[in-house]
């Protein structure tokens, strides 16, 4: 990774007069104290991911959360690195209704760039901001337990698609990520799960991040994607949805594809209990720290009522 982003960081910050830097820092006060304690669950996904600049911006931010006192969680998926990987042996990703046909082969390729190389990266670049990270699979501490998603067809609900080794989330026994917390490390978790008989399974990082938000009775999950949040039919920014108005919103197919198990989650999640569900465009430098840490946000949050 080159230095520039990092020398242009500094360069931008000494451009700043030392007023508005005592502003931003004393806007962000009240949010540290409110959430102080608290578990902020985040999907990280999307440019965010690719992006070297964003990347160490999403690594600072975390790092930076955790030192004034929250408790991050990271998910991450990997989708285009999967892809990568399968071209290499050969092999194209197949989907059916935004999610991905995992045969054996796929599940093999999956686990070693989630659960290897991916998740390397991230621990990396978060130790290197100055935290301490450690990475997860479901199978670690028995995290999460799954079963064979069957997929119902959008048109005909009778009818399901078998997608191979994907799967739903049956329980989440959330203590290993706990202790880490206890001990001041920062969790990132890749989206595999096991089942009954040991096999393996590729599940949505969505909902990974959705369910973890709820059992560890998050105050927040954010979830990072590559759009300004939920947009309406003229392509404006939704900033506040309750459920009522989401339910009215898939009814009326402004929300649909890819961004569905994304609100999806983010809906069940804030009926569980979480307290706020933050959907965030993961292309805006230190977009963690924008929606969190101060008045106006950068997407759209989701609450239950």
């Amino acid at each position: 990774m080159s230095d520039t982003p990092e020398l242009d960081l500094e360069h931008e910050a000494a451009k700043v007069p030392p007023r508005v830097k005592a502003e931003i820092l004393s806007e962000a006060l009240p949010f540290i104290r409110k959430f102080h304690g608290k578990t902020i669950v985040i999907k990280y996904g999307g440019n965010a991911m690719t992006d070297p600049a964003l990347q160490q911006d999403f690594a600072e931010d975390v790092v930076l959360l955790k030192l004034v006192g929250l408790n991050p969680v990271v998910v991450h998926g990997g989708g285009p690195q999967i892809d990568e990987a399968l071209a290499k042996i050969g092999k194209k990703g197949t989907f059916i209704q935004g999610m991905r046909v995992t045969d054996e082969e796929t599940m093999e390729v999956v686990e070693w760039v989630l659960g290897g190389e991916v998740q390397g990266d991230i621990v990396g670049l978060i130790n290197h901001a100055g935290g301490k990270a450690v990475g997860l699979t479901g199978r670690d501490g028995g995290m999460i337990r799954a079963r064979k998603l069957m997929l119902p067809d959008r048109d005909d609900p009778s009818k399901l698609h078998d997608i191979g080794q994907v799967g739903e989330i049956t329980q989440i026994d959330p203590s290993v990520v706990r202790a880490l917390q206890d001990d001041q490390f920062i969790p990132v978790v890749a989206p595999i799960g096991f089942g009954e008989n040991n096999e393996t399974y590729n599940i949505n990082a969505d909902l990974v991040a959705g369910k973890l938000a709820e059992v560890l009775k998050a105050e927040k999950l954010v979830l990072l994607t590559n759009i300004k949040g939920v947009l309406d039919k003229n392509g404006e920014l939704l900033t506040k949805l309750t459920a009522k108005r989401i339910d009215e919103l898939f009814a009326d197919g402004t929300i649909s594809g890819g961004m569905m198990p994304k609100i999806s989650s983010a809906l069940d999640a804030a009926r569980a209990g979480v307290n706020a569900v933050h959907i965030i465009d993961g292309r805006v430098p230190h977009c963690l720290l924008l929606e969190i840490l101060t008045e106006k946000g950068v997407g759209t949050m989701i609450r239950s009522h």
